[in-house]
């Protein structure tokens, strides 16, 4: 269960209710870890034919559930690491505003907008990098201490080219989730209920967590099974 227990010892607590929203194709009618690669192609940040084989085999095995997180994390990363901050920043707007934003998905502006006028709590989480999480989840929320992603390591004020944890991907989506509740809780917030959004197999474990779980505009396996588990199942496609 998502409500924690609590001791004599802790303070007071304050119940409220939890929505949780996956980022890629849940939010946005796009895939942005995918498309940040499409991007560095398309303006000759990278070697063209190398790097875009790569990133469509890296894609591929995602939406397959094969993908090896940590390897396809330092890819990324890797590139991340050849630049300065100013510069991967400049980059980073001009995607966001110009590749990512028309894909925000207007249903899923109103379903979040609907949890936080009922006073909920709403978290994003996401399986791509907390480089790329920080700055498109802005197109959605103000604070940055109500998202969840891929860690990438900074030295010096540099990426490193390596993680700084394990990856935000299937189970170990939860495995950062109960440390940000963990978290919650030692502030006196525990949560009476929670809401999962997510269109991918690989958020099984994450919609199994919440206590009403979404299955928005699901592939083919989460489609079957929200069906066979009394899930709601919602189309947001723009």
């Amino acid at each position: 269960m998502s409500n924690q227990s609590q001791s004599a010892t802790q303070p007071s607590t304050s119940q409220r209710e939890l929505a949780v929203f996956d980022l890629d194709h849940t939010l946005i009618d796009a895939d942005s870890d995918y498309l940040w690669g499409e991007y560095l192609v398309k303006n000759r940040l990278v070697d063209e034919a190398n790097f875009r084989a790569r990133n469509q085999r890296f894609y591929e095995q995602y939406v397959e559930g094969t993908l090896d997180s940590t390897e396809y994390g330092e890819f990324v990363a890797g590139f991340l690491a050849q630049h300065d901050m100013p510069t991967l920043h400049a980059w980073r707007d001009d995607y966001v505003q110009n590749t990512i934003a028309p894909h925000v998905r207007p249903k899923a502006q109103h379903a979040m907008q609907m949890h936080i006028d009922a006073g909920h709590d709403v978290l994003i989480i996401s399986a791509t990098n907390d480089f790329i999480v920080q700055a498109v989840a802005a197109l959605f929320l103000d604070d940055a201490t109500r998202i969840i992603a891929t860690p990438f390591a900074i030295e010096n004020d540099r990426y490193t080219g390596r993680l700084a944890g394990r990856p935000s991907f299937q189970d170990g989506k939860l495995f950062y989730l109960e440390q940000w509740l963990a978290n919650q809780q030692a502030q006196g917030v525990t949560y009476s209920k929670t809401y999962a959004y997510s269109d991918s197999k690989n958020d099984i474990p994450l919609l199994s967590w919440a206590d009403v779980a979404v299955a928005v505009s699901p592939d083919d396996a989460l489609h079957a099974y929200a069906l066979a588990h009394q899930w709601a199942i919602e189309d947001w496609r723009i």
